[in-house]
């Protein structure tokens, strides 16, 4: 297993502390803030940890500070309720005596109902598209060391992604919002849904932002731009492998007042759809300071 799944897989699995408390860990090479995705992925894990017999189907999340990468994240699980059917846990995220991120998730006995879903949109197979690392060389040296500094190396990451759309990484066109990315933990998981749906929610937070920022253009220029995740929405559909080809279509319906709202679907490679999500993240355009 590759070193930074098997890192991943570590900084999920969350030591208990006490009852209803959990401690996380935190990636060991970020520097700035913590990744939200990371929050989502061990908030997750929090939960099902207090619950049995019981499947997720759907989380609220918001951000509410940046996290501190040097410092451990406890994760404070409420009980709310315990029903028949479904089963309900807040889950607050604290560093330093301060809550940075709060989050109810919904559980379910597994049902059987009606069911229908839209189709998935007509792509090109992820064998047939260029890795991140493939797309990064064609750029001018200088441009491919800063667009890695935010999006790394595609080898040296637990999640694999194909683009399906030519990415303008320069920034010098305005383009469509919406984006379609095929993705799948770069190694074979256990069987345990709940490792899945964990996995799940920490790359449900790559790219959906970004979305929002392409009819904008350069949405690489990080230094004229203060950007966070606010909010997050997921909804678990169907069950599914995250260690097989997942596509994440993505599209952003609207960016105002400083904020983009962007949407998502995750189908299998079959055109099953799994997984909603929704997100609003903060895009503030920093002023020039005076020379």
């Amino acid at each position: 297993m590759p070193q930074v799944l098997d890192e991943l897989l570590s900084i999920l699995d969350l030591e208990p502390i006490e009852v209803n408390l959990f401690r996380g860990q935190n990636h060991k090479k970020i520097k700035m803030r913590v990744f939200g995705g990371q929050v989502l992925g061990q908030a997750l894990i929090a939960a099902q940890r207090t619950v049995e017999g019981r499947v997720v189907h759907s989380m609220h999340a918001y951000f509410l500070r940046p996290g501190d990468p040097s410092v451990p994240i406890l994760y404070e699980v409420d009980r709310i309720r315990d029903g028949r059917s479904f089963t309900t846990r807040r889950v607050v995220a604290i560093q330093n005596g301060k809550a940075i991120f709060n989050t109810s998730i919904s559980f379910q006995v597994e049902e059987e109902g009606l069911s229908h879903q839209v189709e998935m949109p007509d792509v090109p197979d992820p064998e047939d598209l260029p890795t991140e690392d493939e797309l990064l060389s064609q750029l001018p040296a200088e441009v491919m060391k800063r667009v890695q500094q935010v999006v790394g190396k595609s080898g040296n990451k637990p999640i694999e992604m194909r683009r399906v759309e030519a990415m303008d990484f320069i920034g010098e066109h305005e383009q469509a919002p919406h984006q379609s990315i095929w993705f799948r933990a770069a190694d074979r998981l256990s069987d345990d849904l709940a490792i899945h749906q964990a996995i799940l929610g920490y790359a449900s937070d790559m790219g959906i932002l970004a979305t929002s920022m392409l009819p904008h253009g350069a949405w690489f220029r990080f230094d004229k731009l203060q950007m966070a995740s606010l909010d997050h929405a997921m909804w678990f559909h169907r069950p599914f492998r995250v260690d097989e080809w997942l596509l994440y279509s993505l599209e952003s319906p609207s960016t105002s007042g400083a904020r983009g709202f962007g949407t998502g679907k995750i189908f299998t490679r079959d055109g099953i759809l799994v997984a909603s999500i929704a997100q609003e993240g903060l895009i503030r355009q920093l002023k020039d300071k005076p020379s």
